[in-house]
Parts: structure tokens; C-alpha cells; sequence
């Protein structure tokens, strides 16, 4: 693994139902192949309702949501209410890009975990249960081309089991070749 990156964990959650929020705990599980233990989008085959519905054999490539609570704090400044858990991530970290991070990318996270990333999070309208604008406040635009950035974080697998807990360090590696995000 590379060398670390100032990134740490800022909070962890995990909800056994199929809830928008998820809660916050002291310490999650992350399962080789499956997710968060206890989490109901755990497991090696799709759990999300949509995808489930679509094809329930597709292999499961959103185990593991982290945002960075940046986006959080960013939310908060333009008025919006949000916090940790507050939009269905597992993890929440802090002093890491996630949206720059490329297809592939392995966060070591704590003593022992290690999740790949596989995707970005497109910003769903379940986002407007935090008020009816703000799924327009995860989408921004890139500066170069006028695309859209989506800034709902990253989803992963994971590929080392461990625990982890807020404040966990989290240490990068970057695949040989950069994969640009797509949402998944």
C-alpha cells in the first residue's frame, strides 16, 4: 500500500432495513465479498431494490458507500441540514477526494480492510427527502467540459475484511491505469 494519506475515518453506519439514512455505530464489519455485516445491501449479488428488480444475478459492485464528509460540509454552508449517515453511506471520511479517485483505486482502511472502488453514486431522488432541492446540490459541473459531477460519493467492494472505526486511517492506492468514475 502507499504511503498514508492524512485521510481518516470520520464515522461509520450501517442499517439492517432498506432506509435512505443509515445509523451510526462505533465500529462496522466489512465482509470479503459481501459488505457490512448486519447491512441490508450486504451480500455477493445485488441488494438494491431497483437492481434487484432489473436482474437479481448481477454481481453486487455497491457493498461498501463512502462520501466525504467535504460534501457534507459544503451542503451545510448552503443552508442544508446533513450530516454523517444522513445519505446512505457506510463510511464517512474525511481529507480524501473520493469523486477523483479512478475505477480501481484500493483504500486501505483501519489495521486491516480493504475496499476497491467500483463506481460513483448517482444522486437519487431519495436525496430530495432531505429537502425537495438538494439532489441538485450533488450534481456540479466539471470546469473544463461542462459536464456533471456527481458528488454523492463512491461505492465499493470489499476485497480484505477487517473493523472499522471513526478515525481509522485510510491509505490509497491507485491502479496502474487511471479508469475515470462512472456512476454505477
Amino acid at each position: 500500500m502507499n504511503a498514508p494519506t492524512g485521510a481518516v475515518v470520520e464515522a461509520v453506519h450501517r442499517s439492517a432495513d432498506h432506509t435512505f439514512c443509515k445509523w451510526a455505530e462505533d465500529e462496522i464489519e466489512l465482509l470479503a465479498g459481501i459488505g457490512v455485516a448486519g447491512d441490508a445491501h450486504a451480500g455477493a449479488r445485488v441488494k438494491h431494490r431497483s437492481r434487484v428488480a432489473k436482474d437479481p444475478t448481477q454481481p453486487n459492485l455497491r457493498q461498501v458507500h463512502l462520501i466525504h464528509a467535504e460534501v457534507h460540509d459544503r451542503a451545510r454552508e448552503l443552508g442544508f441540514e446533513v450530516g454523517p449517515g444522513d445519505m446512505g453511506e457506510n463510511i464517512t471520511t474525511r481529507g480524501i477526494d473520493l469523486i477523483d479517485l479512478s475505477a480501481g483505486a484500493l483504500l486501505e482502511i483501519g489495521d486491516d480492510a480493504i475496499v476497491s472502488v467500483t463506481g460513483l453514486r448517482n444522486p437519487c431522488p431519495q436525496l430530495k427527502g432531505i429537502h425537495p432541492d438538494f439532489q441538485s446540490v450533488m450534481l456540479d459541473r466539471w470546469e473544463d467540459d461542462g459536464s456533471i459531477k456527481r458528488l454523492a460519493g463512491v461505492m465499493s467492494v470489499v476485497v480484505r475484511g477487517g473493523i472499522v472505526r471513526s478515525g481509522d486511517e485510510i491509505r490509497v492506492t491507485a491502479p496502474s491505469r487511471h479508469h475515470r468514475l462512472r456512476q454505477i
